[in-house]
């Protein structure tokens, strides 16, 4: 490459960049409504870590936790005296033969009862009682309440990984909107060229020295320019929409976003396989969810088999008894210890050891798998950033070498030495160069991303 062509390079390099980043700006100067307020200002980080924190899914597990935190409470319910009161007003007749006693008369005298049986009462009863019962030593009630905390702590890592999917998808859809927007800025960079090739053909046609064909090859491509920028401007409203779906945000409120296809992604990313790949192992949200799960699942054979153990409980009430309408009720009270040995229960506990045992085994074998795609996630990111930092360059020359293309064409074009054929394919050429770079960007940007996914630091990005 000679000295003179280095200023060209430059200025087409330059350009591109300029280009790119201008869409932020572009998107922003859009009229909105009075009614929407602020716009919210957004960085990839923060798109990603405000998702993490009012997803809908996130929500969704937080709430998820108020119950496995509720059953905790229940489970330690267990644990307290259990306090009740009862009124009984009741009221009752009897058969005098179902006594089973017989009472001789004296002599001469008549029968107490009727042989055959009759009536007696109503007898009509109030009874005021207030009843206790506690558990003085039930080994298996303590491991099903640890059994609940655990399943609690499981659930809080859920909410963990529902951040950092729910990360992942706002950081995702926050790379679609600067691609969109990139492409939308490429394409009206393409549509002046065409308007620009439009006049040209037209003043060589009115001067004398210009085709008609010129001009309709002009016309043309300027068309299937124009309908270019339509599906860019459909796919640029269609990406703002999913972003403030996941961010959880009213579809009306206007996002500016801070960050651009070209903001420069961190060396320090490029991390060797073996420290990314243990940073993912201890710090990925999933896999400390199934550590907890697993956990949890050990604990619950725990409290199953201490249901093999005795357990002592005590149980008592105190009230008053008498006749409805008696003007004396009399004390009466009831009390008890109560020794409880499980002896057989026809193999059910057994087979309930046995289904949680292969669920732990289970969620073992899921809890490996993770950690192998914690390892191939981390490989695959790494290699994707390295062949989008080396695909950069040589988009970026194609780039340049696609816009001295179209630069000679048109002075070919202008001078009246050539037709506009070769203007139209350099612009082809180029529109494809654009539209590959605003790729090869966007593929870094997420390679970026993917790495922190591996990592389990999403919500860490800048």
């Amino acid at each position: 490459m000679t000295p003179s062509k280095h200023p060209l390079i430059l200025r087409s390099a330059v350009a591109t960049v300029l280009a790119i980043a201008a869409v932020s700006s572009a998107v922003a100067q859009q009229p909105t409504p009075p009614s929407l307020g602020e716009p919210v200002r957004l960085s990839l980080g923060d798109a990603a870590r405000r998702a993490a924190r009012q997803s809908n899914t996130v929500q969704g597990a937080e709430q998820r936790v108020a119950e496995a935190q509720a059953r905790v409470t229940q489970a330690k319910a267990a644990l307290y005296p259990d306090f009740s009161a009862t009124v009984v007003p009741s009221g009752r007749t009897f058969n005098s033969v179902t006594f089973g006693i017989t009472i001789p008369p004296a002599p001469g005298q008549q029968p107490l009862f009727n042989p055959d049986g009759q009536v007696l009462g109503p007898v009509n009863t109030t009874d005021l009682r207030g009843h206790v019962s506690t558990n003085i030593f039930d080994y298996s009630v303590w491991q099903r309440v640890r059994t609940a905390q655990t399943s609690a702590n499981a659930a809080r890592a859920d909410v963990s990984t529902a951040g950092d999917l729910a990360a992942l998808q706002a950081a995702d859809a926050y790379i679609r909107v600067l691609r969109t927007n990139a492409q939308l800025q490429a394409r009206l960079a393409d549509s002046v060229l065409a308007r620009d090739l439009v006049t040209i053909a037209q003043s060589q046609l009115e001067a004398g020295v210009g085709v008609a064909l010129d001009v309709t090859r002009a016309q043309t491509q300027l068309a299937g320019v124009h309908s270019q920028l339509i599906l860019a401007r459909n796919d640029r409203d269609r990406a703002q929409l999913d972003l403030r779906r996941t961010l959880n945000l009213p579809l009306d409120t206007r996002v500016d976003l801070t960050d651009t296809l070209s903001t420069n992604v961190p060396e320090d990313l490029a991390l060797d396989e073996p420290t990314a790949t243990a940073r993912a192992l201890r710090d990925r949200p999933d896999l400390r969810a199934a550590e907890e799960q697993i956990r949890a699942a050990r604990q619950t054979v725990s409290a199953i088999r201490a249901e093999r153990l005795p357990s002592v409980s005590a149980f008592g009430d105190d009230g008053v008894i008498g006749k409805t309408g008696a003007t004396r009720l009399l004390p009466t009270y009831t009390w008890g210890v109560q020794l409880s040995l499980p002896v057989f229960d026809g193999f059910r506990r057994e087979g309930r050891i046995q289904e949680q045992e292969a669920v732990t085994r289970e969620l073992d074998v899921r809890r490996r798998d993770l950690e192998q795609q914690a390892s191939i996630d981390v490989r695959g990111a790494l290699l994707d950033l390295a062949s989008a930092r080396e695909a950069i360059g040589a988009s970026r020359e194609r780039l340049r070498l696609a816009e001295q293309e179209v630069d000679q064409a048109r002075q070919r074009f202008r001078a009246g030495v050539a037709g506009n054929s070769d203007v139209v394919n350099a612009a082809l050429t180029l529109n494809a160069a654009r539209s590959q770079y605003v790729d090869v960007l966007t593929s870094l940007q997420v390679a970026r991303v993917s790495l922190a996914r591996a990592e389990g630091a999403v919500t860490q990005l800048r």
